[in-house]
């Protein structure tokens, strides 16, 4: 006799049903997980792919292809196609590309003239990390004479461009462009020996390129190359978060450019790095040289100004990196010194749990995946470290060129770029 569908055998099976269906969801959702923007959603550098390998051989590559000319940027990802920035040094030539990300078949490049200038050695024409979202992908070229942001649809013909003022800054422009909604966010600083030209914070219309708004800021002596950030609190709308020299962190109003709040005297020298948020707790760090000198945690001020920005505490030591963005994980902070110490604290407070040096020197940014952080020191050496308060190497994986750029994960694969070589590992 078949049982009818409420007898006392259904609901156990339907329970069991249910549970799958919401598995098979969770993981989906977790693989399918989109790279839009330098270090992923949000800037955080965090995912939660299970299926990145620990240690591996080129023989657990994906792929392997050359890319013309050289670069640091790091790729992003929308479904199926990677998009990633190189450079003609020689030439001054920048050039978009977009792969197929099942196996690195090109799929279109379009290439931008650039006017030559003087940049620090370690820098490049094709720095700058790009932006995508489902429609269009948002690629700038920053140089010193003009600030070129451009926008294609996904099968690379251009819908927009724009050109704004060039950089006046001693290394050369490093900036990287963010989508939040409807609007395409980036910054513009210069220095005080740049002459007479204005330092803005500019959103422009995802659509059509308009600017939406502008905030002039102050021009300090040393450029910031920070991406920003949005940051929500739990009573109030989002806000824009940005990190420089000249107004230490600042919270704005992302359809304004109204500023929020701001915690002025932040740092003390160049910021390069990009705001990490670690519970309710905004940080960055500033540096110069070869070294980190702040470390800098505060609490965001309240969007009605009833309340200001606090510094919850700072950290001026050789431990506080320059390059690399940190990344927060589980209560515990993550710091990657650009000459190769890394080191884990409590992310309330900086309390110092551990410091390690496992491999060489780092520029690129760590990222979490699943409980274990990988970052790609200067030699091109893939660090693997278990994000625990207790120290743990895993694995110190060579890609065989050297790389001053951030690994990309997306659809449970990950994506690790040299000079002149992107590499695809992992996935089903």
């Amino acid at each position: 006799m078949q049982s009818p569908p409420c007898s006392a055998a259904a609901p156990g099976r339907i329970l069991k049903h249910l549970v799958l269906a919401y598995v098979i969801f969770s993981t989906s959702a977790v693989y399918s997980q989109q790279w839009t923007r330098f270090r992923g959603p949000n800037g955080q550098g965090i995912s939660y792919a299970k299926t990145i390998p620990v240690k591996w051989t080129q023989a657990d590559y994906n792929w392997k292809v050359q890319l013309p000319g050289i670069g640091y940027s790091s790729p992003v990802l929308w479904k199926d196609k990677v998009f990633i920035t190189s450079a003609d040094q020689k030439a001054a030539r920048g050039i978009l590309l977009a792969l197929h990300a099942s196996d690195g078949k090109m799929l279109w490049e379009s290439q931008y003239q650039l006017t030559a200038y003087r940049m620090n050695r370690d820098n490049s024409y094709a720095a700058a990390t790009p932006a995508v979202d489902a429609e269009r992908l948002y690629v700038l070229w920053p140089a010193k004479d003009k600030t070129i942001l451009s926008a294609l649809n996904h099968n690379g013909i251009e819908l927009w461009k724009r050109t704004f003022t060039g950089f006046h800054c001693q290394h050369g422009p490093c900036i990287s462009p963010i989508v939040y909604n409807d609007i395409v966010v980036f910054t513009i600083e210069h220095e005080t020996n740049g002459g007479d030209a204005d330092s803005v914070w500019l959103a422009v219309d995802t659509k059509t390129g308009r600017t939406r708004w502008q905030l002039k800021r102050q021009t300090s002596q040393k450029t910031s190359y920070s991406t920003p950030c949005i940051y929500s609190p739990p009573d109030s709308a989002p806000q824009l978060i940005f990190t420089s020299l000249a107004h230490g962190i600042t919270g704005v109003e992302p359809n304004s450019g109204k500023v929020l709040w701001e915690f002025k005297s932040a740092f003390t020298s160049r910021v390069v790095s990009s705001p990490v948020i670690a519970g309710g707790l905004l940080l960055g760090t500033s540096g110069d040289g070869s070294s980190g000198k702040q470390l800098t945690a505060i609490r965001p001020g309240s969007s009605d100004k009833s309340l200001p920005a606090t510094e919850v505490y700072k950290i001026e030591d050789r431990s506080v990196p320059y390059v690399p963005t940190s990344v927060a994980a589980d209560e515990l902070l993550f710091t990657f010194h650009d000459m190769g110490q890394v080191s884990c604290r409590r992310s309330s407070t900086g309390q110092l749990l551990w410091q390690e040096q496992p491999a060489g020197k780092f520029y690129g940014s760590p990222v979490c995946v699943d409980g274990k952080i990988y970052c790609i020191d200067r030699e091109g050496r893939v660090v693997v470290i278990k994000a625990a308060p207790t120290y743990e190497l895993l694995a110190v994986n060579p890609l065989g060129e050297k790389s001053f750029s951030t690994p990309a994960v997306a659809d449970g694969t990950m994506y690790l770029r040299t000079y002149s070589h992107l590499i695809s590992i992992g996935g089903n």
